[in-house]
């Protein structure tokens, strides 16, 4: 019960807009800086850098929510480009994921797949990977149906698959072949369209990794849940599945010494790397996700 109060306050200001515009003025506060790497693209590349070192692939995400004018959209758009330009120009091994919604999706969706396009474009010229990421349950099937879109001119582009939505276990059999990015779901979702209960998300999670491995195709497994790695790590040894079909995933700042356990043990290995100035919604979210979170807001408050 508690547990559930604490996730639906969290949600509950991840969603304030009010709170979100405000927290760009505070800069990274609360225990935000454990999570987020930084403001500024430069702060991205150096934290991508130092996983580099240890043998770790990133995804770098430049935070942003409720974008609501074509302008700021196109702004986004063009912070995609500039980091896209940085990564290759630092020769880091990372890819880069967006939002639809941050490049106009709730505006126009032809503006949107324009925005998109520009991305993708530098994105080949640069040979690396973009990762559309999964919002709510209300923009899920516009997400799939953009991607497929996409996919007929682009090949290096994927998108992510939450567990706890009825539907997502069929949207895994419907994109065989496309690189997909396994999680169990961060949004509050009602439960027409989401399992609430923990045990079936986990069951859920596993028939879709499985899934998508058995068909030959790319799978990120993102998780820190290591009994679910393990689970996984048995799962492809039985079933000999290749392991440059596959890498595990985990969120930058969250279980440090299992990212570099399964890189000692010959797994790939990515973090998801967020920053940018427009942490609040994000950082809210990771809280919302597990208990165990809340100890970095306190901490944080006595770090600066």
């Amino acid at each position: 019960m508690i547990e559930t109060v604490s996730r639906n306050f969290f949600m509950m200001l991840a969603n304030s807009q009010p709170l979100n515009k405000a927290a760009r003025k505070w800069g990274l506060n609360f225990g935000a800086s454990k999570v987020v790497a930084g403001s500024t693209i430069d702060s991205a590349i150096e934290t991508v850098r130092e996983l580099n070192k240890d043998g770790i692939e990133a995804t770098l995400d430049h935070l942003g929510e409720f974008v609501s004018t074509r302008e700021e959209a196109g702004q986004a758009t063009d912070y995609c480009v500039r980091t896209l330009e940085a990564i290759a120009g630092a020769d880091v091994k990372s890819g880069l994921s967006i939002k639809l919604t941050q490049l106009g999706l709730d505006i126009d969706r032809t503006f949107c797949m324009d925005n998109v396009r520009k991305i993708l474009d530098k994105a080949k010229a640069c040979d690396r990977f973009v990762r559309i990421d999964m919002e709510d349950s209300a923009h899920c099937q516009t997400t799939i149906d953009i991607l497929k879109e996409l996919r007929r001119t682009y090949d290096n582009v994927g998108t992510v698959i939450q567990a706890y939505l009825f539907r997502s276990l069929d949207d895994v059999r419907n994109l065989k072949g496309v690189s997909l990015r396994i999680v169990k779901g961060a949004y509050k979702e009602s439960s027409d369209v989401a399992c609430q209960n923990k045990k079936d998300i986990d069951e859920n999670y596993l028939k879709m990794v499985q899934t998508h491995l058995l068909n030959g195709s790319f799978t990120a497994i993102a998780t820190h849940d290591h009994r679910i790695i393990e689970k996984v790590k048995d799962f492809i040894q039985e079933h000999q599945i290749p392991r440059d079909q596959f890498e595990f995933q985990m969120l930058y700042g969250m279980r440090r010494p299992l990212w570099h356990e399964l890189v000692k043990e010959g797994y790939r290995m990515r973090i998801y790397v967020p920053f940018g100035s427009d942490w609040f919604g994000y950082y809210m979210r990771r809280l919302a996700e597990r208990p165990q979170n809340v100890s970095f807001a306190f901490r944080g408050l006595f770090s600066k």
